[in-house]
């Protein structure tokens, strides 16, 4: 239970190497992927840290091996969340930028590719808001969590009124 099968030091570098490799895949998968999850991506969620389990314990199952993991991967989380803190530019790889899905009214195709989004998916949100029309909205931005921000037009310009027609 106490007797490492490998060097402690050995799940270190495994466990940062696992780390970095998945914030790189998830960081290139998209952000709907991390903010939204449906039955699919769960499954891939499960599977994967199932799969990378054998990488990082090198078939110790000890458990000071396994706390010496999970204390490398907290620490890789705790260290990369400072680093992201106080570099913008490296904050803006791991996180993204918020990108804009409707500017008035207009859905931009290439953000919703780039993002992966469906039709269906973008109609959600703008339900979620409470409306049914893309020409109601001002302003859809898909945030860096991959949630769908939506800012809904002033009624009158909506639906095409004139100020001097609004008594």
């Amino acid at each position: 239970m106490f007797q490492l099968s490998v060097p402690w030091w050995e799940f270190v570098v495994r466990g940062v190497v696992v780390y970095l490799f998945l914030l790189v895949f998830l960081r290139l998968t998209g952000r709907r992927q991390i903010g939204q999850y449906d039955p699919f991506d769960l499954i891939l969620l499960l599977i994967l840290s199932n799969a990378v389990q054998n990488s990082m314990n090198a078939g110790d199952n000890s458990l000071v091996g396994g706390l010496i993991s999970a204390l490398t991967l907290i620490g890789c989380h705790v260290l990369m969340s400072r680093l992201t803190w106080m570099s913008p530019r490296l904050a803006r790889w791991i996180d993204g930028r918020p990108r804009v899905l409707i500017r008035t009214g207009q859905l931009d195709a290439d953000t919703m590719r780039d993002e992966r989004l469906t039709s269906d998916d973008v109609h959600a949100a703008l339900r979620a808001a409470g409306c049914l029309h893309t020409h109601e909205v001002e302003r859809a931005t898909i945030e860096n969590n991959g949630q769908i921000t939506v800012v809904l037009r002033n009624r009158d310009s909506a639906e095409g009124l004139k100020a001097d027609d609004v008594s």
